[in-house]
């Protein structure tokens, strides 16, 4: 999330220090680890979902923010905003192994890891805001990776979605109110759309049928055709929608509603609101900041980035209930899991 985006998202800094203080002890869970960039304390911090704790937490780039998974699960890739690199570390001892260099003045942000059926070959993507561009790289883990820049033209080429066969991205261009639509495989942007108002959240469904995006500025949920960027319908939501995250069914579409401290549930069939999830009250909302959110592989939970409190919640989405608090770095936003 951008610095003053609108006034009065963080402060209360008593209720931070009381909530801080009052994290719950984590009970059972599900087997499998979490990882999440602290942007603030700059570091890399893994949690064991089992028992909620987190196990180890390393430094690693400045202002660090999104994150993916490596198909094979032994390496997390790090997009590396304060800076030019997207870095590679061990999902077993957080060891980094690799540092890619996109340029001067990258800024990589948005990060997607995705595995050729076909070919076996490992591909990752990222947006690089300070170049208006996307980045292709191909053999990531290779000391020679293949290297492709993929020119946006927009301004703050933030979040992206990558088709299931990677020959299709998208880029939510925060600056330029748009989403660009990017043919991989050619390395060229075939068209842009203006989307409401501060738009930054996007996902893919599953099926590739529909591009969903959220618009910060406005209050909704945009459902987009992925080819075209034609608006199919507009959905009304809580406040503040920063990020927007499919369900693995694809039934359901959630929002992060940072001013509101609660979740927005969207049918995907419908196009409608369906119930809202509370995380935190109202009054502890900018206390909390909840950022990213990120479903579990069976889609039974909800990972929260609350990163003004330096904790991600964790919800049951059948009961939509804050089951645990884990405790990670400072100013935990990105994440990514690992079953």
């Amino acid at each position: 999330m951008r610095s003053g985006a609108r006034a009065g998202i963080i402060g209360l800094a008593g209720a931070l220090a009381a909530l801080a203080a009052g994290v719950p002890a984590a009970a059972e869970g599900p087997a499998g680890a979490l990882f999440v960039a602290g942007k603030r304390g700059n570091t890399l911090s893994k949690v064991d979902l089992a028992t909620g704790k987190e196990v180890l937490r390393v430094p690693s780039c400045a202002n660090p923010h999104e994150l993916a998974t490596s198909p094979d699960g032994q390496h997390v890739a790090l997009a590396c905003y304060g800076g030019t690199s997207v870095d590679i570390f061990r999902t077993d001892t957080l060891e980094k192994v690799r540092s890619i260099d996109l340029g001067t003045k990258a800024r990589p942000h948005g990060i997607v890891w995705q595995q050729d059926a076909a070919t076996g070959r490992d591909t990752i993507f990222a947006t690089a805001e300070g170049r208006k561009a996307m980045f292709t790289i191909n053999y990531p883990l290779e000391e020679d990776p293949d290297i492709t820049e993929i020119p946006t033209g927009k301004d703050g080429s933030h979040m992206i979605a990558v088709s299931p066969d990677g020959a299709f991205a998208w880029t939510m261009d925060l600056g330029s109110g748009t989403v660009t639509l990017i043919e991989a495989m050619d390395a060229r942007a075939l068209r842009s759309a203006a989307v409401g108002v501060e738009p930054e959240g996007i996902a893919l469904a599953p099926d590739g049928k529909t591009l969903w995006v959220s618009a910060r500025g406005s209050d909704k949920v945009f459902a987009l055709d992925p080819m075209t960027l034609d608006i199919r319908a507009t959905i009304p939501t809580g406040r503040f929608p920063l990020r927007i995250a499919v369900r693995p069914q694809g039934d359901v579409a959630v929002t992060s509603d940072l001013q509101d401290g609660g979740l927005s549930v969207i049918d995907t069939a419908s196009a409608k609101v369906i119930r809202t999830i509370p995380v935190s009250s109202p009054a502890e909302a900018a206390a909390r900041v909840q950022v990213t959110i990120l479903w579990s592989k069976d889609g039974e939970r909800i990972y929260v980035a609350e990163t003004a409190s330096d904790t991600v919640a964790e919800v049951d989405y059948a009961s939509g209930s804050v089951t645990r608090r884990f405790t990670v770095g400072e100013g935990g936003d990105g994440m990514a899991i690992l079953p």
